[in-house]
C-alpha cells in the first residue's frame, strides 16, 4: 500500500495518478441528490406558475386547411396528389334547378392506378346540401375518364369533387 504523502512509485501502475489519493471532503450520498431534485423540481413549478383561463375560445387555424371550402378539385392523400389529376371541370345546371358535374380525371402515371371520386355539393353559403357516393374510377395508364355527378336538389349552388386512394 502506498501511505499519502508518500512517492508514488515510477512508472505509476495503470489507472493511478495524483488524483487517486486525494481524499474527498464529503461524501457523495443519495440523500444529496434527491434534495437537489426536489428543489429543482419546486424552483420550476413555481416559476412556471399556475393559470387558469374561462370563457370562449376563438378557433385556431381555421383557414389554414380549408382547400376544400375553397377548390372545385381536390386530392385527398398524397399517392393521389402524385398520380392523379384534374383536365377540366364542365358545369350543366339542368332545367329543374338540379346540378350536373361532369369532372375529367387523368392518370399522371405510367401504370394503372384505382382511385375513388364523389362530389359534395354545397349552397351558396358553402355548406353541404347533398353528398354522392364514392365511385371507383380505373384508369390505365395515362389515361383520361370523365367522371358525372349529379345533385339530388336545386339547392345546390357551389360544389367540390374529392379524389382519393381505392379502399
Amino acid at each position: 500500500m502506498y501511505l499519502k504523502g508518500a512517492p508514488l512509485p515510477n512508472p505509476l501502475p495503470i489507472g493511478w495518478g495524483e488524483g487517486f489519493f486525494i481524499k474527498r471532503t464529503k461524501p457523495r450520498t443519495m440523500k444529496s441528490h434527491l434534495s437537489f431534485v426536489a428543489a429543482l423540481a419546486l424552483g420550476t413549478l413555481f416559476s412556471t406558475g399556475c393559470k387558469t383561463e374561462t370563457g370562449a375560445y376563438a378557433p385556431v387555424n381555421a383557414t389554414k386547411f380549408d382547400l376544400e371550402n375553397r377548390a372545385n378539385f381536390v386530392l385527398l392523400d398524397k399517392a393521389t396528389q402524385r398520380s392523379v389529376t384534374s383536365s377540366g371541370i364542365q358545369i350543366l345546371p339542368h332545367t329543374d334547378g338540379r346540378l350536373e358535374v361532369v369532372a375529367n380525371v387523368r392518370n399522371r402515371e405510367s401504370r394503372r392506378i384505382q382511385v375513388q371520386a364523389n362530389c359534395e355539393f354545397k349552397d351558396e353559403q358553402g355548406f353541404t346540401v347533398d353528398d354522392t357516393p364514392w365511385q371507383t374510377v380505373i384508369l390505365s395508364e395515362n389515361e383520361q375518364q370523365s367522371v358525372r355527378f349529379v345533385s339530388m336538389n336545386d339547392k345546390a349552388k357551389k360544389f367540390t369533387i374529392r379524389v382519393r386512394q381505392a379502399r
